[in-house]
C-alpha cells in the first residue's frame, strides 16, 4: 500500500476553530505557537486542524477574516517547526455530524450545498500557495449510510474547485458512517488525483467512549477495561446496542481477542480498496475517552499503533487537549511520555 509521507503521526487541534468557543479570548489562547513547537517536539510530523464554518465565514455567507486569520498563523507555526497541516471542514452551513436532526435534507438542497462548494472556493483560492503542506479534508464525518452517491457527486465537485486553484494538493476523501472504515470501499476510484482514502476507528466503542454523554446507548456508568475479555465485550455491545453482526466491526471472524489481528480485521475492507487503486489510506480521528484507566488507553494506543506501523496507514490522535480525550491533559501524566511515542 502507498505510504502516505508527512502524514505519518499527527495530533488532532479540536476545540479551538471547531466544537469550542467563538469568543476572541478563546481563539486567541487555546491554540498558540508554543503549542505547535510542543507537538513537533513529540516527533509528530503533521496537525489536524478542524474548523467549523461560523468561524470563517458569516451568517449571510461571507468571508470573516478574524478566522481565516488564526488558520493562516497555524500554517505559519507549522512552517516554522515543520510540520504539516490537513485542514478539516469540520461543520457546514446545514450540515453537522454531531446534529443529524437539523442536517437532514442538507444533500437534497442545492442552495446548502452551492453555499458548501463556495466555502470551499475561498478556503481553497486562500491556501493554494501552502498546498505542498496542506492537505484539504472537504468535511468531517457524513453520518447517514444512504447517501453515499450523493455525497460522492457533491465529493467530485469539491475535489474540481480544490484542484482549479491548487492542482496538486493532497485530498482527503471519508466515506458514510461517521468515516467508518468499512465505507472507504464506497469512496470514488481516483488514481493519480492526489486523492487520500480517510476513516475514523474508535473501536471498540464501549472502550473508547465509555460513559460519553452524547453516545444515546451508552450507560453514564460504564466502565470497562481493556484489553478485558472480547466475549464479554460482545455480550455487553448487544446488550447496549441490540447489534448482533459485526458488533465490534472487525471483518475477520477468526479473531476472539483484542490486538494486532483484530484492528488488522476492523482496517481490513479500507486496506483492500487502498491496496487495490493505490491510494494512500488515513486515519483522521482515533483515541480513548479520558474517563479510561491511563493504563488502559496505553494498552489500545499499543494495539492500533502496531496496525498502523505494520499497514502503512497515517493517523492523527484526536485530540491534543481537553474535548474529553486530551493527551496533553493531566489524566494521562503518569503514561504521557509512553503514549507519545505511539503517536
Amino acid at each position: 500500500m502507498n505510504k502516505l509521507i508527512g502524514y505519518q503521526h499527527g495530533v488532532n487541534l479540536g476545540g479551538w476553530l471547531s466544537q469550542g468557543s467563538t469568543e476572541k479570548s478563546h481563539l486567541d489562547t487555546f491554540i498558540t505557537e508554543k503549542d505547535i513547537e510542543k507537538i513537533s517536539s513529540w516527533g509528530c510530523d503533521h496537525v489536524r486542524l478542524p474548523v467549523d464554518y461560523y468561524n470563517i465565514e458569516n451568517s449571510d455567507g461571507t468571508p470573516k477574516e478574524s478566522g481565516y486569520n488564526y488558520i493562516r498563523n497555524c500554517v505559519q507555526w507549522c512552517r516554522k517547526y515543520g510540520l504539516n497541516m490537513v485542514l478539516d471542514l469540520h461543520k457546514t452551513s446545514g450540515y453537522t455530524f454531531d446534529d443529524q436532526a437539523a442536517s437532514a435534507g442538507f444533500f437534497d438542497d442545492e442552495v446548502l450545498k452551492a453555499r458548501f462548494l463556495a466555502l470551499w472556493d475561498n478556503i481553497a483560492q486562500r491556501f493554494a500557495p501552502d498546498s505542498e503542506i496542506i492537505m484539504f479534508e472537504p468535511l468531517n464525518e457524513v453520518v447517514r449510510n444512504d447517501v453515499i452517491d450523493q455525497w460522492n457527486s457533491l465529493l467530485l465537485r469539491c475535489i474540481s474547485i480544490i484542484h482549479s486553484y491548487a492542482p496538486t494538493a493532497r485530498i482527503l476523501l471519508g466515506g458514510v458512517g461517521f468515516n467508518a472504515p468499512n465505507a472507504v470501499e464506497f469512496l470514488p476510484e481516483l488514481p493519480g488525483e492526489n486523492i487520500v482514502y480517510n476513516f475514523h476507528c474508535y473501536e471498540p466503542h464501549i472502550f473508547t467512549h465509555q460513559t460519553a454523554s452524547w453516545v444515546d446507548y451508552m450507560p453514564q456508568d460504564l466502565h470497562i477495561r481493556y484489553p478485558g475479555n472480547y466475549s464479554e465485550y460482545l455480550r455487553l455491545t448487544h446488550e447496549l446496542t441490540g447489534i448482533s453482526d459485526h458488533m465490534l466491526n472487525c471483518n475477520d471472524a477468526s479473531v476472539d481477542k483484542f490486538g494486532l489481528k483484530y484492528f488488522e480485521g476492523v482496517f481490513s475492507k479500507a486496506v483492500e480498496k487502498a491496496e487495490r487503486t493505490g491510494i494512500p489510506l488515513y486515519c483522521g480521528k482515533y483515541g480513548v475517552i479520558d474517563v479510561a484507566e491511563p493504563e488502559d488507553t496505553l494498552a489500545w494506543f499499543r494495539d492500533i499503533h502496531s496496525a498502523f506501523e505494520k499497514l502503512g496507514i497515517g493517523r492523527a490522535v484526536w485530540s491534543y487537549k481537553r474535548m474529553g480525550f486530551g493527551i496533553d491533559d493531566k489524566h494521562y501524566d503518569s503514561v504521557r511520555s509512553e503514549l507519545i511515542k505511539l503517536l
